[in-house]
């Protein structure tokens, strides 16, 4: 079991790392600390009960490793969700792009909504007819609104800004995607009105009816956190949506993983997807 020691103290040389290469000291980056704690109780718990085995019951130790062993069979699985369970698809020439917000700092936007934007605009150069909806509202601790900032970013990187669409209500995941649904089905009223033409009279039987063409919806974010945003927009009513990835930062990769796996079980439990 000298595993647990190991991992304990990988926990809290992780949990200094986060803190002092990005300045995370959220709630949810205690999670490594309660690690820490947990790995060291089970460490100290298992030297007791091979201590005094015979006054220790036997559902004890059971029902320990069956809650580990459970909680680390659930992890595993989410995880196989997230990063397999969405297939490769064909993402070109959507008509549009939801770009979900991250983080922004006092000195700019955060490392992972730069990857996020380099991304839209690699996508934008081959599909310079997308419309690309920047979804995030302004945080607390947050300069100005993330929608505001991804314009900023855009915009100086040469993106047309008759291209973006704002949205800045959102503070979440559920509404980012519900907020952007009701901006898309606002510009898309918009479109339609200023492309209306005086009627062509026509004999009956001279025509037939097309139906519209389907508008293809895609979903920008961090690799991470594509599988919970596609599964959220379903939940909202995209029937269809396609997911795009962008690359998450090597060094907080494994706290987003941590992190995401505890937002898809709430979110799942809660009913948002």
């Amino acid at each position: 079991m000298w595993i647990l020691w190991l991992i304990a103290v990988f926990c809290v040389i992780y949990y200094v790392i986060i803190v002092m290469y990005s300045g995370l000291t959220t709630s949810f980056s205690l999670v490594w600390l309660v690690l820490a704690a947990v790995c060291v109780m089970l460490r100290l718990g298992w030297d007791g009960y091979l201590k005094h085995k015979d006054r220790v019951p036997l559902w004890l130790p059971v029902s320990v490793l069956t809650v580990c062993g459970t909680g680390l069979f659930v992890f595993v699985i989410v995880e196989v969700l997230v990063f397999t369970g969405v297939a490769a698809r064909d993402t070109s020439r959507l008509d549009y792009v939801i770009v979900l917000g991250a983080r922004v700092k006092e000195d700019g936007i955060s490392k992972s909504l730069k990857k996020r934007l380099d991304k839209a605009i690699d996508y934008l150069e081959d599909n310079p007819g997308t419309i690309l909806v920047l979804s995030g509202a302004k945080g607390e601790d947050e300069p100005v609104s993330e929608a505001e900032a991804m314009r900023d970013y855009l915009v100086f990187n040469g993106v047309p800004e008759e291209q973006l669409i704002l949205e800045m209500r959102s503070y979440s995941t559920v509404e980012n995607i519900a907020y952007s649904r009701v901006a898309i089905l606002e510009d898309q009223e918009a479109r339609k009105s200023e492309n209306q033409r005086d009627p062509v009279i026509m004999e009956p039987g001279t025509y037939e009816l097309v139906p519209d063409k389907p508008v293809k919806i895609g979903v920008l974010t961090s690799d991470f956190h594509v599988f919970r945003a596609q599964q959220i927009a379903k939940k909202w009513g995209f029937e269809d949506i396609y997911g795009i990835s962008s690359d998450s930062d090597p060094v907080l990769f494994v706290h987003f993983c941590i992190r995401e796996c505890a937002a898809i079980l709430k979110d799942k439990l809660v009913g948002n997807m």
